[in-house]
């Protein structure tokens, strides 16, 4: 069997593997926090006809190798954690991260590891915690729950994430700060879906996480931006201009299942 066939073949699986990377970022293009990714190819191994040939005395001149190679394969499908477009919304629950670090939030206190998310669209449940859409509690810088008092009649939350609250007897008081995720590596996490993020040995040594606080120049924090959120990092342009080029990839690769086939047909046929 022709080594073109196959080659074809893994080049129509890399391509509809970018196709599917492409559609799920033009899907999450309004989704808040959400990280774009791509599809890195790399060439399979090739097989060797002819070895190299060193240079000699005679003197004879050294042969470079004759190698053909077998096809295409996914190197890498890499989250680029870049920061997206500012949305303000005015509400004083929704923040946004001004560079680096996650926000924490955990289902329940049993779970030693926080999720990391870079979604600040948070809000008060029934118990006054500081919650997210599903019902997340987000942790402060010493890993616990965030609630806001009864007696809490207003707050705002400052750049370092402390939440300044207005009494009722309006006063004014320092609560807690919101804990911050520092990552080496952020395109080691783990997605696990609703725009979470899970630790992995990869994303920090060991895979632990330590809590620390916004807006730090010694931890190289973010500032948190009260009243905006961060929205998808996903450019169209870019995305269509890829679907396109993964369309035409896909295409001249089936040509070479074609023309392979053609090519073998004639074989066939030189025995009537």
């Amino acid at each position: 069997m022709l080594k073109s066939m196959y080659s074809g073949v893994s080049g129509m699986r890399g391509f509809q593997t970018k196709l599917d990377v492409i559609g799920n970022n033009i899907a999450n293009v309004n989704t808040v926090g959400f990280k774009g990714s791509r599809v890195m190819f790399k060439d399979i191994m090739s097989q060797t006809t002819s070895g190299v040939t060193a240079p000699t005395d005679t003197p004879s001149g050294g042969v470079n190798a004759q190698q053909i190679g077998l096809g295409v394969s996914i190197g890498s499908i890499d989250t680029l954690h870049l920061a997206g477009s500012p949305m303000t919304t005015n509400r004083p629950t929704d923040l946004r991260i001004n560079g680096d670090g996650f926000f924490l939030v955990r289902l329940s206190e049993d779970q030693e590891v926080p999720y990391l998310t870079r979604d600040g669209n948070f809000t008060l449940d029934a118990n006054r915690n500081l919650v997210t859409s599903d019902g997340l509690f987000v942790l402060d810088s010493g890993g616990g729950n965030i609630t806001v008092g009864d007696d809490v009649v207003s707050f705002t939350i400052g750049q370092d994430g402390t939440i300044q609250q207005t009494m009722a007897d309006g006063t004014t008081e320092a609560g807690v700060q919101l804990g911050i995720g520092k990552v080496v590596n952020p395109s080691g996490l783990e997605k696990v879906g609703g725009n979470l993020y899970r630790m992995t040995a990869n994303a920090n040594p060991d895979g632990e996480l330590e809590i620390l606080t916004a807006n730090s120049t010694e931890n190289g924090t973010g500032a948190i931006i009260a009243g905006q959120l961060e929205m998808s990092n996903v450019d169209l342009t870019s995305e269509f201009t890829e679907m396109i080029v993964a369309q035409r990839g896909f295409q001249a690769n089936s040509r070479i299942i074609t023309t392979s086939d053609e090519v073998l047909q004639e074989v066939v046929n030189l025995k009537r």
